[in-house]
């Protein structure tokens, strides 16, 4: 029998771990609210209610579906390990490249579930981040999406 990725802990950033949690928060409430709902049109009968009354249980069960989910994932939430070497990108390195045209990047590796690259925090499954794990200062980086590849060297790992 093989590991399951339920068995697997999930990485995060402080600022993940936070966001996870201000979701669950956000869930509960939404939960809550929906029951409240539901709770009013049961003291109605009317044809219209009940059709109300089902798109609210269909709303109630999505909202649930969505906290069991993130609920598991806090589960198996781990803080990423803020004492590492510094020596090699891994997972919660912060880093900082200098493309072609001599510009500063700076990107953190998350894991996938945290990641979202307009806020600088790339996937370690993304083509650059899968890319930079293991590299040194000093290293070039070249990746590919797709359309057209990217140089990058790297200066800084924090």
């Amino acid at each position: 029998m093989n590991t399951t990725s339920k068995d697997t802990p999930i990485l995060l950033s402080k600022k993940g771990m936070k966001e996870l949690r201000k979701s669950i928060a956000r869930l509960e409430h939404d939960q809550q609210a929906a029951i409240q709902a539901l709770r009013e049109l049961d003291k109605t009968s009317g044809r219209d209610e009940r059709l109300s009354r089902i798109e609210k249980l269909s709303q109630l069960e999505v909202i649930e579906s969505e906290l069991l989910d993130k609920r598991q994932t806090l589960s198996r939430a781990k803080l990423i390990p803020s004492r590492r070497t510094r020596l090699q990108v891994a997972i919660g390195s912060v880093v900082d490249l200098i493309d072609q045209q001599g510009r500063l990047v700076r990107y953190t590796i998350v894991d996938s579930f945290e990641a979202n690259p307009s806020d600088g925090r790339i996937s370690i499954l993304s083509p650059l981040g899968s890319n930079l794990l293991g590299k040194t200062v000093q290293d070039i980086v070249e990746w590919s999406n797709g359309m057209r590849s990217q140089t990058f060297q790297l200066v800084r790992i924090a």
